[in-house]
């Protein structure tokens, strides 16, 4: 059966970017790999260790940063995190200096939220009712 494994995230600077993921948001770092002038880099979830890895993966390709700026400047979230409380977690985010873009809103079947990860991405927070 085919499985989900690792996603990623383009960001502009890989420190920045752990600081941010784990210090901010939570995840643990899983990997950290040299491959010559950056790493691969993952996290996880802390409450799923051996899920889904998202690899905070270097924009340095040349479409990757007009991709970026073009869904950011469109108000469009790169991807998108389950939470159990959107609202909760705005507010805990909110307190650690993550600056949101929408803040939680009631959209039928799911409440939505969108943060800037300071790595040049928005970031939307989702929990299904």
């Amino acid at each position: 059966m085919i499985r989900i494994n690792i996603t990623s995230v383009f960001v502009d600077d890989q420190a920045k970017a752990l600081d941010f993921y784990t210090e901010k948001l939570g995840f643990i770092k899983k990997h950290d790999v040299p491959t010559g002038g950056a790493s691969w880099l993952t996290v996880v979830s802390p409450a799923d260790p051996d899920g889904v890895e998202l690899l905070l993966e270097p924009d340095g390709h040349p479409a990757a940063k007009p991709f970026k700026k073009a869904l950011a400047g469109d108000g469009i979230p790169f991807t998108q995190f389950a939470v159990d409380d959107v609202h909760a977690e705005v507010e805990r985010l909110k307190g650690l200096g993550v600056e949101f873009t929408q803040d939680a809103v009631d959209m039928g079947p799911v409440v939505t939220a969108v943060f800037d990860d300071t790595c040049g991405n928005l970031i939307q927070l989702a929990t299904m009712k």
